[in-house]
């Protein structure tokens, strides 16, 4: 068995791919994963699911024999709800959850979503907004027919995390949480992550790196030590936690 499963969930219209330089970063003893939600390229003939409790209930199922021992979700964008709640479900059907949870480059989630609409965008609209976004393959964009091949993930993603609905927490998440943004994200500058303080007891603060909404594609070996560092105080947290006398 590993030391830890790091558990890395992409964003919206991404796959494992924009992630595949990621496990050379971290540990020997580490196995990072980085799952694909349904319907990622042509070799994917899944349709992609467009309702969050079904994409959860995916990685729930799929994921659930790897969520023992020592793991820890980060998930980028809707990933970030990806690994939001997951770990909400861990905790309410009274499973192991992740030893931490790291949330990039979303705000705090509110129960009637973000308001956000791109999904409904015309084609060529969303196709500028993506390029701003810059988490797109250009040749995606300027290929008529890749595009179309793409579209339908694309527009399913956005759908899941712009619909996104949450009920309140009916108390704080006993997982240390720590949220990663970008300092010029314009999709979630930096003053929308504190929200995420309350939906943690054991909050570890923000972490910001200079950069747009995929700040971690030009700073990979320095989030890549961030996220060392959070799971290393998570652990010692839980270790202290474990010997507090109940």
């Amino acid at each position: 068995m590993p030391e830890l499963r790091l558990f890395v969930f992409h964003h919206s219209g991404g796959s494992h791919l924009m992630y595949r330089d990621w496990p050379p970063r971290f540990p020997a003893g580490w196995q990072v994963r980085t799952p694909d939600a349904p319907g990622r390229g042509p070799r994917d003939a899944r349709p992609p699911l467009r309702d969050a409790g079904a994409l959860v209930e995916h990685f729930l199922d799929e994921l659930g024999p790897e969520l023992t021992g020592r793991f820890a979700f980060f998930g980028h964008s809707m990933g970030g709800l990806i690994a939001y709640e997951l770990t909400r479900r861990l905790v309410e059907k009274g499973r192991t959850p992740p030893l931490w949870l790291g949330v990039s480059a979303h705000g705090a989630l509110h129960p009637d979503g973000n308001g956000a609409r791109r999904h409904l965008l015309s084609d060529a609209e969303l196709r500028r907004e993506l390029a701003e976004m810059g988490g797109t393959s250009p040749s995606v964009l300027a290929h008529e027919e890749l595009w179309e091949l793409f579209a339908p993930a694309i527009r399913a993603d956005l759908r899941v995390s712009e619909t996104w609905r949450t009920g309140p927490l009916a108390a704080p998440l006993p997982v240390p949480l720590s949220v990663y943004g970008g300092t010029r994200d314009q999709v979630a500058p930096p003053h929308r992550l504190a929200g995420w303080a309350a939906a943690s007891a054991h909050f570890m603060g923000p972490r910001l790196f200079d950069g747009g909404h995929f700040y971690f594609r030009d700073r990979l070996p320095e989030v890549a030590g961030r996220i060392q560092e959070d799971v290393r105080r998570a652990r010692l947290l839980a270790r202290g936690l474990s010997a507090v006398p109940r």
